[in-house]
């Protein structure tokens, strides 16, 4: 049985994915600047390539203001040095006029023929400090305008902060059925009520799995209200070794050359960097051992030197499976790690772990993309 009731509760399988390090997010040691680890489209994109090549099905990239790659830039370029792996594209709300945003992803999602997933993100722009009920409310109406564009032949909208009348839907028709899936984070009441209504798939940052599981009701409860239910994916980073000890030992180095003082200005410098779930995130280092362990494989030590995702698994081949076997029987069906550096951590990952994981694609288990070209304006759909 499941923490909660799910979407998917008969997958036998989860989405793995890993994660594009856009943001200046890419580290030897945490902290400590590394030339050959910028986010230049280079390095990104064999972030990309390298996860493909090893079985990864999904991969997040990110959005920040921050040195690195344009996220829907990024994901466009990766369209013809791709075929089999999804990319997830963080979508800050309310940064590009929704219609246009529609027919971007649109775009997109024919480029990628199907493979395109979209993560909503609500914090605040450059320059920015809007109330949070505001900037979730941007976020409600973004997506309800996706909605209509994705599956109605005409859009109508009167909100708060957007209205439109009688726009023909037919430049933003996707190639997936009812457009890409939403994934979503957030833990403020307005962040939940928007999730339960209109997203796919909830995303959570690492936590005990007594938090986790105290979240997914919390989260489960507001989708219910609505008639619905969700599916439940966990973001986390990840050092897997032959033997917990060189896992513990890695642990320790990557952060043996951290100043505390440059890690808060990392953390400090980030889009979400005063959030509901940041918060959480430096509340478990609080909590942890003296060696920075919430639980005996969750290590907290990330979050030292970054904003967001704050922990890590660490273990053994075999520990690190059990845990993610833990994880699914509570009702998660995505994951998104990563680990630093990201290239190599991949393969650490994806040699020892990921071959005995049994994985899917989220859209194509949901339905969503089509078998073939599908009758839409972009595809075979009458051209008007």
């Amino acid at each position: 049985m499941t923490i909660v009731p799910i979407t998917s509760p008969d997958l036998d399988a989860c989405e793995v994915s890993w994660f594009a390090a856009l943001c200046s997010d890419d580290y030897r040691y945490l902290g400590v600047p590394d030339g050959s680890l910028r986010s230049s489209w280079a390095h990104c994109s064999e972030i990309v390539k390298t996860a493909e090549e090893l079985g990864f099905r999904n991969i997040l990239c990110p959005s920040s203001y921050q040195v690195g790659q344009d996220t829907l830039s990024f994901v466009a370029g990766c369209a013809p040095i791709t075929d089999r792996i999804n990319l997830l594209a963080a979508v800050r709300c309310g940064e590009m006029q929704p219609i246009m945003l529609a027919r971007t992803i649109a775009t997109l999602d024919h480029m990628l023929e199907g493979r395109l997933t979209v993560n909503i993100i609500s914090s605040d722009f450059p320059g920015e400090q809007a109330e949070s009920r505001y900037r979730y409310q941007r976020s409600r109406e973004v997506v309800q305008i996706l909605k209509q564009a994705w599956t109605r032949e005409v859009i109508d909208h009167e909100g708060e902060v957007y209205s439109f009348r009688g726009l023909t839907a037919d430049p933003a028709k996707p190639y997936q059925t009812g457009g890409p899936l939403l994934y979503f984070g957030g833990y403020s009441p307005d962040a939940l009520e928007l999730c339960g209504e209109h997203c796919d798939v909830y995303l959570m940052w690492p936590e005990t799995k007594e938090m986790l599981a105290e979240r997914m009701r919390a989260v489960h409860e507001r989708a219910a209200a609505h008639g619905r239910t969700l599916d439940y994916g966990l973001r986390v980073h990840m050092i897997v070794r032959d033997t917990e000890a060189e896992a513990r030992d890695y642990a320790r180095e990557l952060v043996s050359r951290l100043d505390d003082g440059a890690g808060a200005a990392i953390r400090d410098r980030a889009l979400d960097a005063t959030s509901l779930g940041v918060a959480h995130q430096a509340a478990n280092r609080s909590l942890a051992d003296d060696a920075g362990y919430i639980e005996r494989h969750l290590w907290t030590g990330v979050g030292r030197a970054r904003s967001g995702c704050g922990a890590a698994l660490v273990g053994s081949t075999d520990q690190v499976m059990s845990e993610i076997e833990a994880y699914r029987k509570m009702g998660i069906r995505a994951f998104i790690f990563s680990g630093y550096p990201h290239l190599e951590e991949a393969r650490h990952f994806g040699t020892r772990v990921l071959p005995g994981l049994k994985t899917c694609s989220l859209p194509q288990e949901y339905g969503r993309v089509p078998a073939g070209m599908p009758a839409t304006p972009l595809g075979t759909g009458e051209r008007r």
